[in-house]
């Protein structure tokens, strides 16, 4: 290869390598194959007398909502007020009977089992266990197809199921052998099985034989309203589900049977086409709609356009590494995520589009803000998918309304207070107004945060315009106003600061006797500062200074009068707290006093000796109960070249469930949790959805750009040998690079945008860099170069 010849990885070679293989059969839901495509997602598990196929939708809830008590909410300043006459020697608020009383009116509509996400029922296939065996299943990520391998009478068989990417459709079909002969049926039965957890005051569902097509289906009625006769009745605003499969074989009924169980006959060449059709309940047809006739034709048909649309996936980006296990993780993760969000679908909650029973259903399935709705989508920036970014762009879009509400009548300010939960259904009030915890000031920056990273790694002006803006200046608006309170500044402080106050620490604390644990939070502070900067600079990108000159002047005021962090003396040294007078050994959940480093974005490898040194000791120093720190708290590790990866990989693993995703799994005793406390209590909750976001982990120990310029393999040991294709950086550059036997070997940079390109020498000495036809050499510790829209770079040691 001649000097600065760069040749790109194969990246869809390297994901064929991360199947996931299942040697026996699969009957729980978190052993099954997971596939969707980004609205319906699809549980394949396998009994030894059955296939069984679980559905769910990002689309399909429990639409219905408990709004009570408005009136008995009251105000914040009426809250605030009360909360202050409680002596500061309780050792809790609800040592109060006042405050008691209060939180178990405020925290009613919670309590209600929804919404929820809606399972969408299931599909069995049965099978004579005494002819036919199951081996166990591979799931082919690299193009989505799972194959459920058999014996049947000594003779190995494979069943045949993917997602369709175009439409809410799963193709199930028998693999051919090698011969070209048709496979015998194998299947006797055919069942829909509505959800067993539907709840039974919703209206019965609508159980559909189409004998002449051979298809049946079930359609299921999803009420807006809680009330028993509005649901009778029927509402405008209702939604429903229907749930179809259509069979290649005869299909007959025994006498009395469920009419939703058929029995099949035994032509062979087994196909089968699922429907889930979703929508305003005046929009699902109440008939029956046939399914298109599925045959070997249609199958191979679609399932070619599904591989279309991996391959084209998988092109955006990718890495080799020689560490085979981070490799997995990535290309799985990243896997997982593409089965689980799209922008045409509602934004998924906490366990994604994968549902069956109550799994899938605590905390409502909703959207927390303190970190949870925001993590899985971390990946999409240097990962080059951005346009998945959109799904969250929407929701933000989703509770605007009801955020600015609440920031008007309930705080008395401008702009907008996002919530602490939220869910894709129609909102009228916060759905968790609790204040221990819907107090967690840090919500309303970090929910737009990531609209600003969105600008940065793709500099899209129109999308900063057009859908960024907006949601950014009402949390300017509100923090700006919340932050200028006279409670929050003046005399009473001593100082001439402007504070964030009251505030909550995200789980940890709630709200405590005289506000003691409740001022300048440190994940209020580095986010809010955050926030205020991004503002300042859109203003600029957008020409936008004369006509918000009035709130720049008061975001320069207060950023100019910011409250420092506060920090604790440890045994490691100085160390970042998440409030003052902080204990340095309290275990966290969400790891708050690394937030600095991330999400802020404040400190890192980037940082003066000073700031840094403190950085790596709040981050050594920091204990964590579990369940909220795998991504997070690795992310901030990497972003300081300090995560320990053989340490990470260990962890991976001991969350990591059958199915290949990583569950919340706890950590340590001593916070919330004590020695009785299961371990392993979230495991069966869901699919998270939010650790998706390992791939990102991952990125940033092979490249970081978060400071604008772009710093090659902070964390990562070169002798490992590594490469990565395409990962997005900010600017709008699509960077790719190898590293081996000790040494970087080249960086090749994309040029979207047409921006200034700044990277930190990887050699420490001249570096060569190709510009089309002109080689230029450069000299120093950081390189600068200037790009135009279209072009490629290639950087080499000189």
């Amino acid at each position: 290869m001649n000097v600065g010849e760069v040749v790109l990885l194969n990246t869809l070679e390297q994901v064929r390598k991360h199947a996931l293989s299942y040697d026996r059969p699969a009957p729980s839901f978190f052993e099954g194959a997971l596939l969707g495509n980004g609205g319906l997602g699809a549980v394949v598990t396998t009994r030894p007398d059955a296939v069984v196929i679980h559905f769910g939708h990002n689309n399909v809830w429990d639409i219905r909502i408990a709004e009570n008590n408005q009136e008995q909410i009251g105000t914040f300043e009426q809250l605030f007020a009360r909360l202050k006459e409680i002596p500061e020697h309780f050792a809790s608020l609800s040592d109060d009977p006042w405050y008691r009383d209060y939180v178990k009116v405020a925290s009613e509509n919670y309590s209600f089992p929804y919404p929820r996400p809606m399972p969408c029922g299931s599909l069995l296939l049965g099978f004579d266990r005494r002819t036919t065996e199951v081996l166990g299943h591979t799931l082919h990520i690299h193009h989505g197809l799972c194959e459920i391998d058999f014996l049947v009478e000594g003779v190995r068989a494979t069943l045949q199921v993917f997602v369709d990417q175009e439409a809410d459709r799963l193709h199930i079909a028998m693999k051919d052998n090698e011969l070209l002969v048709p496979t015998p049926n194998l299947f006797h039965r055919v069942k829909l099985i509505p959800d067993p957890e539907t709840p039974s005051e919703l209206p019965a569902l609508e159980a559909i034989v189409d004998s002449a097509n051979k298809q049946l289906s079930f359609r299921q009625i999803l009420p807006f309203s809680c009330d028993e006769k509005e649901m009778c009745q029927g509402h405008p605003q209702d939604r429903a589900f229907r749930l179809s499969a259509r069979v290649s074989q005869s299909i007959s009924f025994e006498e009395g049977a469920d009419n939703l169980e058929a029995k099949l006959g035994l032509e062979p060449g087994f196909l089968i086409t699922v429907a889930l059709d979703e929508g305003m309940n005046a929009e699902v047809p109440q008939a029956t709609v046939p399914i298109d006739s599925p045959n070997q034709s249609a199958f191979a048909d679609r399932f070619g356009a599904a591989e279309g649309f991996w391959k084209a996936f998988w092109s955006r980006s990718g890495v080799m590494l020689e560490d085979s296990f981070l490799e997995q993780v990535w290309y799985r993760n990243l896997y997982f995520f593409n089965c689980s969000v799209k922008p045409e679908a509602a934004c998924p909650g906490l366990f994604a589009n994968w549902s069956y029973g109550k799994i899938g259903a605590e905390w409502h399935g909703d959207y927390h803000m303190n970190y949870n709705t925001q993590q899985p989508f971390w990946l999409s920036f240097s990962s080059n998918h951005v346009d998945k970014h959109l799904a969250y762009v929407n929701m933000v879009d989703h509770v605007l309304p009801v955020s600015q509400k609440w920031a008007s009548e309930y705080y008395g300010l401008r702009g907008a207070y996002y919530p602490h939960s939220a869910y894709p259904v129609k909102m009228n009030m916060m759905p968790y107004p609790v204040p221990h915890w819907g107090w967690e000031v840090c919500e309303t920056p970090w929910t737009v945060q990531s609209l600003w990273w969105h600008y940065l790694y793709t500099m899209d002006r129109a999308f900063l315009k057009d859908r960024a803006y907006g949601p950014m200046k009402e949390a300017v608006l509100f923090m700006v106003d919340y932050m200028r309170r006279p409670d929050a500044s003046g005399a009473g402080w001593n100082d001439d600061r402007y504070h964030i106050y009251p505030t909550v620490v995200p789980e940890l604390y709630e709200l405590t006797p005289g506000f003691q644990k409740n001022k300048d939070c440190i994940v209020d502070l580095t986010l809010t500062k955050f926030l205020f900067q991004a503002f300042i600079q859109a203003c600029s990108v957008l020409e936008r200074q004369d006509e918000e000159q009035e709130l720049l002047g008061q975001v320069r005021d207060i950023l100019d009068k910011f409250p420092d962090y506060p920090t604790a003396a440890s045994k490691r040294g100085t160390v970042f707290v998440s409030v003052q007078g902080e204990d340095p050994e309290v275990v966290y959940n969400v790891p708050n006093g690394i937030s600095t480093v991330f999400p802020g974005e404040e400190h890192g490898l980037h940082s003066s000796p000073e700031d840094y040194e403190i950085a790596v000791n709040s981050y050594r120093n920091h204990r964590n109960e579990g369940g909220n720190e795998l991504v997070f708290y690795s992310m901030a590790g990497a972003r300081l070249g300090q995560l320990d990866l053989e340490r990470f990989k260990r962890q991976i693993a001991y969350c990591m469930l059958p199915n290949g995703t990583c569950t919340d799994r706890l950590l340590e005793a001593g916070g919330r949790y004590a020695d009785t406390t299961d371990f392993d209590y979230m495991s069966p909750m869901g699919i998270w959805f939010e650790n998706f976001a390992l791939s990102a982990v991952v990125n940033e120990c092979l490249m970081q750009s978060y400071n604008g310029m772009i710093r090659l393999f902070p964390n990562w040991n070169l002798d490992v040998t590594a490469e990565f294709s395409t990962l997005r950086a900010v600017g709008g550059f699509l960077v790719s690079a190898k590293a081996e036997a000790g040494e970087i070997v080249w960086m090749e940079v994309y040029s979207e945008a047409g921006a200034q390109l700044q990277f930190y020498n990887p050699w420490n000495d001249s570096v060569k860099c190709i510009q089309g036809e002109e080689e230029i050499i450069r000299h120093g510790s950081i390189i600068t170069l200037d790009t135009v829209v279209g072009e490629t770079v290639r950087v080499v040691k000189a």
